[in-house]
């Protein structure tokens, strides 16, 4: 079973910054597009950003311009740099990683963005 590493979260000040990172336990990055989604409390789970297998990403509109996802095929690894955090950017952060051949999830980093 694929399992895949979140490390990064943490508390920060509105205007900070973070860099949550994911690495799955086998190496699924030629084969899996990723990506990383949020969970408040009382919401629903969200798509962050997400990148393709070939490098290609796509954000969510209340992140676009702050946030970058990015993918290291030789570190089998994939990023998520956040800058500009604000308060309403606190959840629970997920990696995710899926293709045709099956859909696997992080168990979450925690992000809180306060004074």
């Amino acid at each position: 079973q694929v399992r895949l590493v979140e490390s990064g979260g943490g508390l920060v000040q509105p205007g900070g910054s973070l860099r949550l990172s994911c690495a799955p336990s086998e190496s699924i990055f030629s084969t899996h597009a990723m990506g990383w989604y949020r969970q408040a409390p009382g919401k629903q789970r969200e798509l962050v950003a997400a990148i393709t297998q070939g490098g290609s990403p796509n954000y969510a509109d209340s992140v676009k311009g702050r946030f970058t996802i990015s993918r290291d095929n030789a570190k089998n690894t994939v990023y998520l740099q956040m800058n500009s955090l604000k308060p309403e950017d606190t959840a629970v952060y997920y990696c995710r990683a899926w293709s045709s051949f099956g859909v696997y999830w992080g168990r979450g980093t925690q992000v809180t963005v306060s004074s």
